[in-house]
């Protein structure tokens, strides 16, 4: 039965590659609609009338149920193997996404990206693997909650400063998608929080701040990670997904959660070497991923006929 939960987290992650290719094609039918008929600027990213398109866009609903399945795939597989086996095997998305991608464009991968992938899936594996050995998970005070939700608050701010700044640039997809992964981050460590408040009774203002916070990372992050569906490609926006959430949401518990209490200082040091391992290969395939790719995807996306 341990090993049950191997296939249950692949085909999970299978089902976040095809969700994120059907949300992409919404994202990109509804934007280029909105954007033809001059109801939205194209330098501005996903605007308002896009969005309202893209709620009512079948491929979209379709790519949000499988989200949904997507994640209860990945719980399940909780049930039978541990965080250690279950999420490192998220990458597995980025990896089929990716060739997903390589087919909508109909180029060829080329070395950079294989290299950019081959470092996001070992730096997450790594990375996790030694959180889920170094983890020594506690009782969340208020004090750890009242942290978290500060550093939130200080995140959203400089969230709003960096899309101002960047939203007409060619980095705004870069910036959707880290955001984005920032936020969610955000939006696991608060859910388990308020999971964890809801059931010892601790209820009270700290908790109703929590899922204040919950909702406006889960809204501000969701909004991030469509505008990078608008901006670039579907393997940018799950490298975002199945690489910085985790990291910050493990980051969050070692920073300011003291989730690895006791832990050595070789234990922060591969924290560090593998979490770079990572984002450099979000890094790296942002290189390597060229304006022809991100156009070529999007006329794919657009012809409602493919």
């Amino acid at each position: 039965m341990h090993y049950l939960g191997i296939p249950i987290a692949l085909v999970g992650a299978v089902l976040m590659s095809l969700s994120a290719y059907l949300q992409h094609r919404g994202v990109s039918q509804a934007n280029g609609d909105a954007q033809a008929t001059g109801r939205d600027s194209e330098s501005e990213g996903l605007g308002g009338a896009a969005l309202l398109a893209m709620l009512r866009n079948p491929s979209w609903l379709i790519g949000t149920l499988l989200i949904g399945l997507a994640i209860g795939m990945q719980l399940f597989a909780l049930m039978f193997s541990p965080l250690v086996v279950v999420q490192p095997l998220g990458v597995v998305s980025l990896v089929v996404t990716t060739l997903l991608t390589a087919w909508q464009t109909k180029m060829r991968m080329r070395a950079g990206k294989i290299t950019a992938v081959l470092l996001c899936v070992l730096g997450v594996a790594a990375f996790v693997t030694v959180a889920a050995f170094a983890a020594n998970q506690g009782p969340v005070g208020d004090r750890e909650t009242i942290n978290v939700l500060i550093v939130l608050a200080v995140t959203l701010v400089l969230a709003a400063i960096a899309f101002g700044l960047l939203r007409r640039t060619r980095w705004r997809g870069f910036m959707y998608i880290v955001i984005g992964g920032v936020l969610y981050g955000f939006v696991a460590t608060l859910a388990r929080i308020v999971l964890a408040r809801f059931q010892s009774g601790e209820i009270g203002p700290i908790l109703y701040a929590c899922a204040i916070g919950m909702v406006l990372s889960l809204l501000a992050g969701g909004y991030m990670v469509q505008s990078a569906y608008a901006s670039g490609s579907t393997d940018m926006v799950i490298a975002g997904l199945t690489v910085i959430d985790p990291l910050v949401a493990v980051a969050i518990g070692v920073v300011l959660l003291n989730e690895t209490v006791g832990a050595s200082p070789l234990t922060f040091a591969l924290f560090v070497i593998f979490g770079a391992i990572a984002v450099a290969g979000v890094v790296v395939l942002q290189l390597h991923t060229s304006d022809e790719e991100v156009t070529a995807a999007r006329r794919h996306a657009v012809n409602k006929s493919q």
